[in-house]
C-alpha cells in the first residue's frame, strides 16, 4: 500500500458571483437568494497551486485536499475543485458554524486540519470577496502553531521539509524560506487556473462529499459559529454618496482664507 508523505490542504469558500450585492437590513446579512455562488476567485489560484505542487513532485506521494466551511450547497464548489485535480474534499457544515467571524472560522478549520492529520502545507487565497479581511490564513496558522507567509506570488522551491516563497509587496519582492508544516496565502500572479478536464468532471460528478459537523470535529458549540466569535456584525449598510461642490472666488489670499474656514467648519482640520 502506497504511503502518502505529503498532504496539502486548500481552504476555499463559496461567495456570491455578482457585484450587485444587497443587504438585508433586518438581519444585517447578505441577500444570497437569486444570486449564483462561485468559488472565491483568489481561492481558485490556491487550488491550482496545490495541484501544481502535486505535479511537481510527480511521485504519487502528494495528496491535495480541498476544504470549505459553509451550507450544504457548498458541496458543488468542492466538486469543481475535484474536476481540476484535487484528490479529495471535506465539507464543514453545521448550523452551529453559522455566524462565525474570522476567529471562530479559523478555529473550525484548524480542528478539521488536525483531524485530517499529517498536513504539511495549507494554502489559501489572500482574501475573500465577501469578507475581504485576509485574516483567516494567519489566524489558522496561529492556531496550528506553524509559520504563515502571505501574498505568495511564486514558489521557487519546495520539498517535503521546506518551502521557498516569493512574496509580492507594493514596492518590492521578498523571499522567505520556512520549514514545513506551514501556511501560505496566494495572489493571482502565482498562476493561471486550469479548465476542468472531461475526466475531472466525471470524477467530480461521481464523488460523494463527506460532511463533518461540530460533533465530528469534537468541537464545543461555544467555540464555533456566533458563540465562538469575538466580533459580531451590528449593522451593515451601503454608504450614501453625496456630492457637494462649492466654488471659492477672490484673490489667492482670500481663497486660502475661505478654504481654511470651510475645512475648519467641517472639522477636517
Amino acid at each position: 500500500m502506497q504511503v502518502i508523505k505529503i498532504k496539502i490542504v486548500v481552504c476555499i469558500k463559496q461567495v456570491p458571483g455578482s457585484t450587485e450585492i444587497k443587504i438585508d437590513s433586518r438581519t444585517n446579512t447578505l441577500v444570497r437568494e437569486g444570486i449564483d455562488n462561485i468559488i472565491n476567485p483568489f481561492d481558485a489560484y490556491a487550488v491550482e497551486e496545490a495541484v501544481r505542487i502535486k505535479e511537481r513532485f510527480n511521485d504519487g506521494n502528494v495528496e491535495v485536499i480541498a476544504m470549505t466551511m459553509g451550507p450544504p450547497q457548498s458541496g458543488d464548489m468542492l466538486k469543481e475543485a475535484i474536476s481540476v485535480g484535487v484528490d479529495r474534499v471535506v465539507l464543514l457544515s453545521d448550523r452551529a458554524f453559522a455566524g462565525a467571524d474570522t476567529w471562530a472560522t479559523s478555529n473550525t478549520l484548524a480542528k478539521a486540519v488536525k483531524k485530517i492529520g499529517g498536513c504539511r502545507l495549507i494554502i489559501l487565497g489572500k482574501q475573500t470577496l465577501d469578507g475581504d479581511t485576509g485574516q483567516v490564513g494567519p489566524e489558522l496558522a496561529q492556531r496550528m502553531g506553524i509559520p504563515f507567509i502571505g501574498y505568495a506570488s511564486s514558489i521557487p522551491e519546495i520539498s517535503k521539509d521546506k518551502i521557498k516563497i516569493k512574496r509580492l509587496m507594493e514596492d518590492r519582492y521578498e523571499i522567505f524560506e520556512v520549514n514545513l508544516p506551514a501556511a501560505i496565502s496566494v495572489v493571482k500572479d502565482i498562476n493561471i487556473p486550469r479548465v476542468p478536464s472531461l475526466r475531472g468532471k466525471v470524477k467530480a460528478r461521481n464523488m460523494e462529499i463527506p460532511v463533518w459537523d461540530a460533533k465530528k470535529l469534537e468541537a464545543d458549540e461555544d467555540e464555533v459559529g456566533l458563540s465562538g466569535s469575538y466580533t459580531q456584525v451590528i449593522k451593515i449598510f451601503t454608504p450614501e454618496i453625496k456630492h457637494d461642490i462649492k466654488m471659492i472666488e477672490g484673490s489667492t489670499e482670500e481663497q486660502v482664507e475661505q478654504l481654511y474656514k470651510e475645512l475648519k467648519d467641517l472639522k477636517v482640520i
